[in-house]
């Protein structure tokens, strides 16, 4: 009879490396030897300085901590797959770390005396658990992203290169038109013509030998230098010079102007010893240069119709599918679409500003709000925006607040066409509640922090986002410095917001199962935006707005700066950041895969990784709502 514990132990491990080398048959005899071992968080796997068991361990399900425990250093989180405690299989030494369920957890632990075969008889097997020992990760294939729970990949300084054309990698043509060295120059200019291409790369082997280019037709058969019956090797321009696939824009410009070539042949390794991949012409650059943030920049600017700003929006969103393809971090990627954003919507208040009869009454400042406001609006969602216009007296005050609503109108309307769709719940400067004059704001903002209901905590969530896209800065650091001084005074707002940040639901059940939606639309779906995101962002703008840090309105940079702020809990805030950026990232890939704003996700799209780095968000998100329910008192946490 099967035995039908250890054939699902073996069905587990199959999918991990380094059992992934093993035949199933092996494994699944390895798999009746195996103990299940169920921890509740927080319980001790071992200690630092414990001796060697006779076993090392893999997570099934739940997730295990790896520390130093005489320096406090957290040192890596083992998830579904990860193996830890080689040591005794790799040095026969007492562990080094102490390993501890982070949360409800079984884990299998594989003896050490039947898994040493394996090692031997299996080189894979050998390498992987060499590696991982070595280079202490609980997988070698992820070196130097070990304790991070969902791997940005280059975070770092923004590069000071303002046009960011070393970031961008060239496209290339990797349809090969390709010629011997024997065929007739009225052959390669026929073909030419007809695949309507300015050169044609020469090749024996497969092996790039020479090019012919339309220069090349004019200057040497054009002008009588050659036969039009002629072989390419008599005219082609040899030996090749080639580069490699990853090229990005600026080595392609510097590589032509150094040369004096107007096309680049490209090869798997970057020399003419290897296949030739592809080639870049001049006109390529100038392509890829209309992508080009400085260009784009120009463009906006120098537009006059909202048509225009549309057709440039285009140019952003393919902008923005380069970055991500290239894994550029995402603390630069927001920043220069957000910056090419804020220019598209400055761009649409100058033009409405130029179809209104009269110059504005008096000085005004546009805010952008919600995600727009904290620059995580990567993608085309709806529009979150307030005008406020400095005070008039009483007589002026309805005719001044009809001009500001007319020129809202516009510009909302402006900003409908190049893509943002209007608010569902009207939260637009173009509604009379949110277009109005620096005194009216200030009283509203009293009466959301002294009378903080439902609607109040959730209007004022929503605009103390808000950020400056056009107008006059003073007044909003006017109104910035009202709110800030009234919560000053009524501490007890922070209570109610911090209850409001803890509404939505937590993303996972139990063993961190996905919690999906259970009916409507979009039933079954997974909410990245009201389970995952959401409790980031209200979390993080209570924790900054009750420390009274100001001009920080990005999520995951009000976790740096907490960070700052309160080294003991400095990892936490950190991870925090992490997991912003990374479920934001994600968010923007799977909108821009299915055309929509990436919000609900079918989890049977994603691969076990993918589902994999989402869940390792999920803990962190706990961690995050656990602090402020104990930090501001709150009695039940919901979800």
């Amino acid at each position: 009879m099967k035995n039908t514990i250890s054939a699902r132990v073996a069905d587990f491990l199959q999918n991990y490396p380094p059992f992934n080398e093993i035949k199933i048959k092996e494994l699944q005899i390895l798999a009746q030897e195996v103990q299940i071992i169920y921890k509740l968080k927080d319980e001790l796997i071992f200690t630092e300085n414990e001796k060697a068991h006779d076993y090392f361990y893999v997570v099934h399900k739940g997730a295990v901590s790896l520390s130093k425990t005489a320096n406090g250093d957290f040192v890596d989180l083992c998830d579904e797959g990860d193996i830890f405690g080689l040591r005794p299989l790799m040095a026969n030494e007492n562990y080094k770390m102490e390993a501890k369920a982070y949360e409800e957890s079984i884990i299998y632990a594989i003896p050490i005396a039947e898994f040493r075969p394996f090692t031997k008889n299996h080189e894979g097997v050998a390498n992987f658990l060499m590696e991982s020992f070595a280079s202490n990760t609980r997988n070698p294939y992820s070196i130097g992203k070990k304790g991070k729970l969902f791997q940005e990949g280059q975070e770092g300084p923004i590069p000071q290169n303002n046009d960011y054309l070393d970031l961008q990698t060239i496209n290339y043509s990797k349809k090969l038109i390709s010629s011997t060295s024997g065929t007739t120059i009225k052959k390669v200019a026929t073909l030419m013509t007809q695949k309507k291409i300015g050169a044609m790369l020469i090749l024996k082997d497969k092996l790039p030998i020479g090019i012919i280019t339309d220069k090349d037709l004019r200057n040497k058969i054009a002008t009588g230098e050659f036969p039009i019956s002629a072989k390419a090797k008599d005219i082609m321009s040899s030996p090749v010079i080639t580069y490699p696939k990853k090229m990005t824009l600026a080595q392609a410009q510097m590589a032509m102007m150094k040369s004096g070539i107007s096309h680049l042949c490209i090869t798997e390794d970057g020399t003419p010893n290897t296949e030739a991949v592809g080639i870049i012409s001049k006109h390529d650059i100038m392509l890829e240069l209309g992508n080009n943030p400085a260009v784009l920049m120009k463009a906006i600017k120098r537009s006059n119709k909202f048509k225009k700003i549309k057709t440039i929006r285009r140019g952003i969103m393919s902008l923005l599918q380069g970055y991500l393809r290239q894994n550029i971090p995402l603390t630069l990627t927001s920043k220069i679409i957000s910056e090419l954003n804020d220019a598209c919507i400055k761009q649409v208040i100058a033009i409405s500003l130029e179809k209104m009869d009269a110059p504005p009454p008096v000085s005004f400042s546009w805010l952008a709000m919600g995600s727009q406001g904290r620059s995580e609006q990567l993608l085309h969602t709806d529009q979150d925006n307030a005008l406020v216009f400095e005070d008039v007296s009483q007589e002026e005050l309805e005719a001044t607040q009809s001009y500001f609503l007319n020129l809202a109108k516009k510009v909302t309307q402006g900003l409908q066409s190049i893509g943002y769709e209007y608010c569902p719940a009207d939260m637009m400067a173009s509604n009379p509640d949110w277009c109005m004059s620096l005194s009216q704001w200030k009283e509203r903002t009293l009466h959301w922090i002294t009378n903080p209901g439902k609607d109040e905590v959730l209007l004022s969530s929503i605009f103390f986002d808000f950020n400056i896209s056009y107008g006059n800065r003073e007044l909003v650091d006017e109104l910035t410095e009202h709110i800030f001084s009234i919560t000053q005074k009524y501490p007890i707002f922070f209570v109610h917001l911090a209850s409001g940040a803890l509404q939505n639901p937590s993303p996972s059940g139990f063993f961190r199962s996905f919690l999906v939606e259970e009916n409507g639309a979009h039933k079954d779906f997974f909410d990245l935006k009201r389970r995952a995101l959401m409790p980031l962002v209200d979390g993080a703008r209570v924790l900054v707005l009750s420390s009274q840090v100001k001009s920080i309105n990005n999520t995951a940079e009000r976790f740096e700066k907490l960070a700052e702020l309160e080294p003991n809990n400095a990892e936490l805030f950190l991870a925090c950041s992490y997991a912003t950026k990374a479920l934001l990232k994600f968010r923007t890939k799977q909108g821009l895969l299915h055309n929509d704003s990436g919000r609900f996700i079918e989890l049977e799209t994603l691969s076990k990784e993918e589902k994999v780095k989402l869940k390792r968000t999920f803990k962190t998100i706990k961690e995050l709502q656990e602090l402020i329910k104990l930090r501001f008192k709150v009695a039940n946490l919901v979800g």
